[in-house]
């Protein structure tokens, strides 16, 4: 039995503009390929996150492909440079159209 995916994600609370940052992101998911057997030989369906987008105050600013070759528990890093205080949102998409969202606020002074 699969466990819910659960979004962990790290963003300074704090940043003065013009600062990079680097956001930390980790996603609880089995990321099942499609290509094992369970123990009677029927194929494991294949889920897995095909997409990771971030958004910083409703605009992307990062975003990723991924595919079955990408490990169980995907972890992803980026940087950003603050310019303005606002909300990060952060969404995975699986294949079965499940979404997983994460926000965080940031605040530039």
């Amino acid at each position: 039995m699969s466990v819910k995916p659960t979004p962990r994600v790290r963003v300074p609370t704090q940043a003065k503009p013009g600062e990079l940052i680097e956001i930390k992101t980790l996603i609880s998911h089995e990321m099942e390929s499609g290509q094992r057997k369970d123990a009677s030989g029927k194929i494991v369906p294949r889920k897995i996150i095909n997409t990771f987008t971030a958004q910083f105050n409703g605009k992307t600013v990062f975003e990723a492909e991924w595919n079955p070759a990408i490990s169980a528990n995907p972890y992803q890093s980026f940087f950003y440079k603050a310019s303005e205080t606002g909300e990060f949102a952060f969404l995975w998409k699986d294949d079965d159209g499940s979404v997983y969202e994460s926000k965080q606020k940031l605040t530039v002074a």
